[in-house]
């Protein structure tokens, strides 16, 4: 299927979604806000992809969201009274809707957190804006050394909402997001290294994808049992107590640990050769 706002590759259990608009820097059109989940979900409920690689094309990785979205491309339309089939102007239904449209671009970025495999993102130059609120979704970032980040909205007079406010503080020090969510100013990859919110820095984009890639391949040959278990209770145990989140992993084991997959895995070590592990199960969305 033929995308707008990317390409994709696909090998060995690895997806690679690459941004694909880099004369327009990559900015976030209408397009890519139901194009993203829609690669995403499909991936996940398939079970064929182990892991997912996003990169971008260009100069920058992404501007952010796009003007068009704000001046007439909506997402939603604004304003719908689902109940008469025609538009109010009442405030209260307009209002309802913009919270409809903000949740619906959370969505977007909310569904790399929900895959049931790893995202990896590998970014070069400019991360704007709503790019730091998709990077702070996944699981692991990369990033050349020309890369950067900005929390832009604070710039144009706005809160950010789609995921930045809520997420990087979980990443970084609580008092450097403040800083960069006030003042809108540039965290440079190096320090961003330095302060946890990319796991290492690359002299260019070639390098940082081959490793990148390479990680990937490495996830990729695991039980994806074993690692959407691990995923699904690191990101429990960020937002639960300990006790909690004991309790949550107690649970998953009780029903999702089983001995085959360990059993292959001495199995191939007794044998000196790579495990061999079934897909997860495709899943249907939205059925019983």
């Amino acid at each position: 299927m033929g995308y707008t706002c990317f390409e994709i590759e696909e090998s060995e259990g690895v997806a690679h979604v690459i941004l694909s608009r880099p004369d327009e820097l990559n900015t976030m059109i209408p397009a890519f806000w139901s194009e993203l989940p829609e690669i995403i979900d499909e991936m996940s409920d398939s079970g064929r992809v182990r892991c997912v690689v996003i990169s971008s094309t260009g100069k920058h990785f992404s501007a952010g969201m796009d003007l068009s979205v704000f001046t007439g491309g909506d997402v939603l339309t604004e304003g719908s009274d689902g109940a008469s089939g025609g538009d109010s102007n009442e405030v209260g239904r307009q209002r309802a809707n913009l919270r409809t449209n903000a949740m619906h671009l959370q969505r977007s970025f909310s569904a790399l957190e929900e895959a049931r495999m790893p995202v990896l993102v590998a970014i070069q130059g400019g991360a704007v804006g709503g790019a730091v609120d998709m990077v702070t979704a996944a699981d692991c970032r990369y990033a050349t050394e020309d890369a950067w980040f900005c929390i832009q909205e604070i710039n144009i007079g706005m809160t950010a909402d789609v995921g930045t406010l809520q997420r990087l503080p979980k990443l970084i020090p609580d008092g450097i997001v403040r800083e960069l969510a006030y003042t809108g100013d540039r965290m440079p990859a190096q320090r961003a290294k330095e302060v946890g919110l990319v796991n290492e820095v690359y002299t260019d984009q070639a390098t940082m994808l081959e490793d990148v890639l390479g990680i990937a391949g490495r996830i990729a040959s695991k039980s994806p049992l074993a690692v959407y278990g691990s995923k699904q209770s690191i990101v429990y145990a960020r937002d639960h107590s300990v006790v909690d989140s004991l309790n949550q992993i107690a649970t998953w084991q009780t029903g999702m640990f089983q001995p085959r997959d360990m059993m292959e895995s001495f199995q191939a070590q007794m044998e000196k050769r790579e495990p061999e592990f079934d897909d997860l199960n495709p899943v249907r969305r939205g059925l019983a």
